[in-house]
């Protein structure tokens, strides 16, 4: 499923059909902009501004021969856990077998296999306890094969059993929910009036405890929940965990707890989240006031302020301490006046530069996020989602590699393990937004043409054409009927097929110089814009799902392992050319509200499209279906 390929009325199915063979492409041109009447509308293109205008000013409102289509985008879904079952053990008990070499540390009931326990492992073919499909198979074959009970004995549990239950109870460090894996705890004591109580509790205790343990083990490894049940813009191969042999290791182990631990992910950017979230939740046992801005704060240089004291105040608190130590003077000479002085003002633009917002001085709805930062409660619930997140990943995102941050509107390149470069992006509106994925970057085309998705055609294009034919022509874009290259006023844009549209190589093309392509579903890929005021804006989520680099000479050079110079030698032939990487660089289209600087130290961002909220909604409803029946 793609961006452009779900229909919202039948009469949409027909327009569909009709644009068929259209090439792949996903982003809004400077046109859409212009013709939705918006931020394109600038002087870089005023020529082009003057022919769309007065037809963009008409509207809807004057009608058309029939409904028009629309395309619809991806949607977000009422997330449904994966289905459990009754666990089955229905191995026969088997005559007591020769007793195996205990493990160093082991306790002493599962140094023994079969039968050592005769009047619980009578009861663990009918505990009721349930599971996934996944994790009921693993324990089942466990079981079968008649190997020893882990947690308990004929009496009650075992030190190895408490152990577990302790490392299960603090699971909350790495990010996930310790009442997921709870396992009730059997009365160890003999009931008169049911003598096989005992028993039956703790083979249940027993079957219990291993599958809390195997769902840990896949949720620690993959993630808790399925990003592609949240919505049709997460699109991710859900990893394999191989659970079989986990129980038969955990038996062995001297060190359960530490076995646990060993099934986390092992990256930099996790340990830099773990250790993130146990600082903030330190800090929130002895958090004081925070600083407060009066809201609608709008503070621009020269001008007087009361808010003025809070804003430094903040600034003291968020600011690095590099920003503090050159601006020292500025900072202990404020007397708590209002007036917005010069030297004030420089303060607040280092600040500005040093959070990535344009730095102009003027305090207002972006910069004062900043200053009064995110509350720990809200950091935290960033970073556990964000440590769900980063589990749908590869645990090691290579040395080399191209990583897009939807929220943070940045593009960064790795190399050898290392930050190389981050430049300022684009990527879609809340409307059109950017998909959550993961591919290789394969060519890098050099003067592109764009081809005009299905949904910009219908959706935007197709009004002014009903009305005007002309208009594609007028513009200088290509129009094909059937293969063949056709006036856009021979077309009967009201009964149309097999229409192709796209805009050619220039000065004015949609995706400028170059477009860098890591073929995808859902055509989605990196390119240059004519539109460079949009990377001066804080919020960048403008485009139609596409990535817009601010640098694309220089994100084509570090991919292509190669120059700027070469690069501008490519562009300058005026040649459209497609050109194949040296060697294919994994790049991840994602979405973090929390992530790791060069440095390990975790920025915070807006969650632009509300994801994080979505996901927070499947981690409910994942536990509401974990807790324990009967």
């Amino acid at each position: 499923m793609t961006n452009y390929t779900r229909i919202a009325a039948t009469t949409a199915l027909a327009a569909m059909t009709a644009f068929s063979a259209l090439p792949p492409a996903a982003e809004a041109a400077t046109l859409l902009d212009l013709l939705r009447g918006g931020p394109g509308r600038s002087s870089e293109r005023p020529g082009l501004r003057s022919i769309i205008e007065p037809q963009a000013r008409g509207g809807l409102e004057m009608g058309d021969p029939e409904p028009l289509p629309k395309v619809a985008g991806p949607r977000y879904y009422t997330y449904k856990p994966e289905a459990t079952r009754a666990i089955a053990i229905k191995a026969p008990v088997v005559p007591a077998a020769p007793a195996e070499p205990a493990a160093a540390g082991s306790d002493a009931v599962s140094s023994t296999v079969a039968t050592d326990q005769p009047q619980v492992r009578r009861f663990l073919a009918d505990t009721g306890v349930r599971a996934t499909d996944e994790v009921a198979k693993a324990v089942e074959a466990y079981y079968a094969d008649n190997k020893p009970l882990i947690w308990v004995t004929e009496a009650g549990l075992t030190e190895r059993a408490r152990q577990m239950l302790a490392g299960l109870a603090a699971v909350d460090a790495v990010g996930l929910a310790p009442e997921d894996y709870a396992v009730p705890v059997p009365v160890e004591a003999a009931d008169p009036a049911d003598p096989d109580r005992l028993a039956r509790d703790i083979a249940r205790f027993e079957v219990a405890l291993s599958a809390k343990l195997l769902s840990y083990v896949a949720d620690t490894e993959r993630g808790r929940i399925d990003p592609n049940k949240i919505s049709g813009y997460h699109d991710f191969k859900r990893k394999s965990v191989n659970l079989k042999p986990v129980l038969n290791m955990l038996r062995l182990s001297p060190d359960v707890a530490a076995y646990l631990r060993s099934r986390d992910p092992d990256n930099a950017q996790f340990k830099a989240m773990t250790a993130e979230l146990a600082r903030l939740r330190a800090a929130d046992s002895q958090a004081g006031a925070r600083v407060e801005i009066a809201p609608g704060t709008l503070l621009k240089p020269g001008q007087s302020n009361a808010e003025l004291a809070n804003i430094l105040a903040a600034i003291k608190a968020e600011g690095s301490d590099a920003l503090k130590a050159e601006h020292a003077a500025a900072l202990a000479g404020y007397a708590g006046t209002p007036d917005y002085t010069p030297d004030l003002v420089a303060v607040v633009e280092a600040f500005q530069k040093e959070k990535g917002l344009k730095p102009d001085g003027v305090v207002g709805r972006a910069t004062i996020r900043a200053l009064t930062g995110h509350s720990n409660a809200e950091k935290i619930d960033k970073l556990i989602v964000a440590m769900e997140q980063i589990r749908w990943l590869p645990d090691d995102l290579g040395q080399r590699y191209v990583f897009i941050n939807q929220p943070s509107y940045t593009a960064y390149f790795v190399n050898e393990g290392r930050e190389q470069l981050a430049m300022r992006v684009v990527v879609g509106s809340k409307s059109n937004q950017t998909y959550f994925f993961q591919d290789q970057i394969e060519t890098v085309e050099f003067n592109p043409y764009w081809g005009v998705p299905k949904s910009i055609i219908v959706n935007e294009m197709l009004p002014k054409l009903r009305r005007d034919p002309s208009y594609l022509d007028r513009l200088g874009y290509e129009v094909s009927y059937g293969g063949r290259k056709v006036s856009s006023t021979q077309v009967d844009w009201n009964t149309t097929h097999s229409v192709d549209v796209r805009q050619p190589p220039g000065g004015d093309n949609a995706l400028g110089e170059l477009k860098i392509l890591f073929p995808n579903s859902h055509a989605i890929y990196m390119h240059d814009t004519p539109s460079k005021s949009f990377f001066q804006r804080d919020m960048r989520a403008l485009s139609h799902g596409c990535v817009r680099l601010a640098e694309p000479r220089v994100m084509a050079a570090a991919v292509m392992g190669t120059t700027t110079a070469e690069i501008a030698k490519q562009i300058a032939s005026g040649q459209n050319r497609a050109v194949q990487v040296p060697q294919k660089i994994p790049v991840y289209v994602s979405y973090f509200t929390a992530w790791p600087n060069k440095d390990g130290e975790i920025d915070y961002f807006e969650d632009v499209y509300d994801r994080d909220e979505a996901t927070r909604k499947a981690f409910k409803a994942t536990s509401d279906a974990r807790v324990p029946r009967g």
